[in-house]
């Protein structure tokens, strides 16, 4: 079974795609670790993320255990990463990655921004998770204070913002719900009450 679970940055989406793939013993890919590996590679180089021949060799060279670098959850990776993102070329050279992984037994959770849409429309699963810009701010912020990072939080709000814009006005694989997927409006909810909805519409589409 393939869960995917899409939204815009800060929503809770990783954080849900955990607890699923905990709660069913399934494989867990946050794919937009792949991009933001891509932009952080480009950007040791010296290099401009909007370099796409640069963006390209950096995805096709791409070493999976450099995943767990801590360097990788920078605000200036992720920018690099949402712009990355945008290269056609490096969307393709990473698809094959991301379907070989959800199709490991007995299933996977993939999280990223266009899973249910383009790397698996078959998923059987597909939850959208999104929250109002000013609440996943917010979260973003808090998230960087513990870190001991200390951006203000009008600059994560703005960055909130452009990556959104970014990320929706894509030509290629822009960031919108799949047709079939559930729309998880998380802004009022604890992380228990979104991942009990997201469990209850799992099982709904399991039986099916």
């Amino acid at each position: 079974m393939i869960i995917a679970v899409d939204g815009p940055a800060a929503a809770g989406k990783g954080t849900l795609a955990r607890a699923l793939a905990r709660h069913y013993h399934f494989h867990f890919l946050d794919t937009g670790s792949l991009y933001r590996m891509v932009g952080f590679a480009v950007l040791a180089t010296g290099g401009d993320p909007r370099d796409e021949a640069a963006a390209l060799k950096a995805a096709q060279t791409l070493k999976p255990e450099s995943a767990h670098n801590e360097d990788l959850r920078g605000e200036e990776v992720g920018e690099a990463a949402s712009i990355v993102a945008a290269n056609l070329k490096v969307r393709e050279a990473l698809l094959g990655f991301q379907r070989q992984f959800a199709a490991k037994r007995p299933g996977a959770v993939l999280d990223g921004r266009d899973i249910g849409t383009v790397v698996c429309p078959d998923a059987e699963a597909k939850i959208f998770v999104t929250a109002a810009p000013e609440v996943r701010a917010r979260r973003r912020h808090q998230e960087l204070a513990e870190r001991g990072l200390a951006p203000s939080f009008d600059s994560v709000f703005a960055d909130i913002l452009a990556r959104d814009e970014r990320d929706r006005r894509r030509v290629h694989a822009p960031l919108i719900p799949a047709a079939d997927a559930y729309v998880l409006e998380t802004s009022r909810m604890t992380r228990e009450q979104a991942l009990a909805a997201a469990i209850a519409f799992v099982e709904q589409r399991r039986k099916k």
